[in-house]
């Protein structure tokens, strides 16, 4: 399979929760990730073309979890294939020097999942 994408994206492995950091609400769990997006998936539609404020826990090289926040914004919304599911794809808009190392470590390490 060819990807089409911008970014070669990662697929979650493990069950990853998003927060939306407003509200303290849990949204979901990250589907896949890549260096300039993710899919969520969720219980509930995204509203179109809004904006977000998300937190979720990536472990480093040791294994050690740290929280990255991180600006979202909308790109499309779908019915999941799951009943009452939807999958999000949301662009990051914001995000720190350091999440943005520590995510890119991230799917450095799990570069032969995209193979």
């Amino acid at each position: 399979m060819v990807e089409h994408r911008r970014a070669p994206r990662r697929r979650a492995e493990e069950i990853i929760q998003v927060i939306n950091t407003i509200t303290g609400e849990s949204v979901g769990r990250i589907g896949n990730l890549s260096i300039d997006g993710m899919m969520l998936v969720s219980d509930r539609p995204a509203r179109d073309d809004a904006l977000y404020q998300f937190a979720f826990q990536l472990p480093d090289e040791n294994g050690q979890l740290h929280q990255l926040e991180i600006g979202l914004h909308e790109q499309w919304t779908e019915q999941a294939s799951v009943p009452g599911q939807h999958w999000v794809g949301l662009r990051f808009i914001d995000i720190s020097a350091q999440d943005q190392a520590l995510l890119q470590a991230w799917l450095e390490r799990g570069r032969h999942s995209w193979e």
